[in-house]
């Protein structure tokens, strides 16, 4: 089963390794300094520079746009499957898993939204994916309103301290 590993910043090399992931997107602010895990060839490596806002025009804060999500989009139809997804930000609990659920739709169209939003839920208690990229994802993806309202029902994840990456299944196991 094809699937994405998202994690916070601080134990990307460790998830790259652990899961044998290849491909990577990294949603991070701009000045943001860090390192490629080696396991991951810069050709298979997306970074989109971003900070975890709602609201565009917050001082010199990056809102998360629609080019951002077209990259998510077009990075994951170039993405094999043949290895997970590693897609982190800075704790692994907002924009992260926003960008997973994008991905998963986009790979999986015929899902249902509230299914896959109850999939994440399972996955991570800590989960609050990031309401601008969902709302950009829904409407890119053509969902009508209904991947926001699913992230809407499934609620603020818990409190989390940024060490608790996950996986997410690019669709239900039930499903195939």
């Amino acid at each position: 089963m094809t699937f994405i590993v998202v994690s916070p910043l601080s134990r990307i090399a460790e998830m790259a390794v652990r899961h044998k992931a290849r491909d990577m997107i990294s949603l991070i602010a701009k000045e943001q300094a860090f390192h490629r895990p080696g396991v991951i060839a810069a050709e298979r490596h997306l970074t989109l520079a971003m900070n975890d806002i709602v609201f565009k025009g917050t001082g010199d804060l990056v809102a998360p746009d629609e080019t951002h999500v077209q990259g998510i989009i077009d990075f994951a139809a170039s993405w094999r499957q043949e290895t997970p997804l590693l897609i982190h930000c800075w704790m692994g609990v907002s924009r992260s898993p926003a960008a997973a659920l994008i991905t998963a739709l986009s790979l999986a169209p015929d899902q249902s939204e509230e299914t896959l939003a109850r999939r994440l839920r399972a996955a991570s208690p800590f989960a609050t994916p990031n309401a601008r990229l969902i709302e950009i994802g829904d409407a890119l993806l053509g969902r009508s309103g209904r991947l926001v309202a699913a992230v809407r029902a499934i609620g603020r994840g818990a409190d989390a301290d940024g060490n608790a990456p996950f996986v997410l299944a690019i669709r239900d196991a039930a499903c195939g």
